[in-house]
């Protein structure tokens, strides 16, 4: 199973802050955001290689803390985007594409091919801290064996109507998923941390010449509900989204002293 890392954005809600660094190595506390999620992925067994997407104006960045950094077992592949503006962004689920279809790259001024990966997909979005272990995850969809998305109660309707919503059976089966709904039909809402399973990856490849959306991950995750079978793990516990500078510096204050 291959980790992927959807870390292409430009944060412009951060202003200054990420106008020349990318909010997944902001620091909280000793270690950066991306750190502490690598920390724990990189101890699943089933995980072998961790690919992060990014685009071409925090490539080298992410490149330097890769050295710098060096304490996971797994390797760490950086996958230039190409793009260096918010105007020209890919977009996630192109980003995830570009990820897996393999193609050349430019490292350290040289031209390297990159195999396309033929695996299953833990994918991650690079921007919160998390108080549960993606082991949890990875188990689910095993006993599943089907593609699967992840799930939280969500008791307000206005923050619902912000994100993605799922219907779901007693099983945890996806019966139906809904972009930003006016009206939900329930209140599991879809944070974004997926796998995707190798047997499902034709979906995936084609998905946006099919017509899915390319902006955020949650266009995949609907798309996939649409055409194949996918469960729902709901949370074993909270999370905490990192998405404008008042919660940056909220989540300093509160887990800033907790490097764990």
């Amino acid at each position: 199973m291959k980790n992927i890392v959807i870390a292409a954005g430009y944060a412009t809600r951060l202003g200054e802050l990420t106008k020349n660094f990318p909010k997944p190595l902001l620091k909280i506390g000793e270690k950066s955001i991306l750190g502490r999620m690598l920390d724990d992925i990189d101890r699943i067994p089933e995980i072998d290689e961790h690919v992060i997407v990014t685009n071409h104006k925090f490539a080298h960045i992410f490149e330097e803390w890769k050295q710098k950094e060096g304490r996971w077992q797994k390797p760490i592949t950086i996958v230039d985007d190409g793009t260096e503006t918010n105007d020209t962004r890919l977009g996630a689920v192109c980003d995830l594409l570009l990820a897996i279809n393999g193609g050349s790259q430019i490292v350290n001024g040289i031209s390297v091919n990159r195999k396309s990966i033929d695996d299953d997909l833990l994918v991650v979005a690079a921007d919160n801290l998390l108080f549960f272990s993606f082991s949890e995850f990875v188990k689910f969809a095993q006993e599943k064996q089907t593609s699967c998305i992840m799930c939280h109660k969500q008791p307000s309707i206005e923050k619902l109507q912000r994100t993605g919503v799922v219907e779901l059976d007693a099983e945890m089966k996806v019966l139906g998923m809904e972009e930003k709904p006016q009206q939900p039909k329930s209140h599991w809402a879809v944070p974004p941390f997926y796998i995707y399973l190798k047997k499902d990856l034709e979906l995936v490849r084609h998905s946006v010449e099919n017509g899915c959306g390319k902006d955020a991950p949650g266009n995949l995750a609907h798309y996939m509900v649409e055409n194949t079978t996918m469960h729902a793990w709901p949370m074993s516990a909270g999370r905490f989204d990192i998405g404008s500078l008042d919660t940056y510096y909220e989540a300093i204050e509160k887990y800033g002293k907790n490097n764990a």
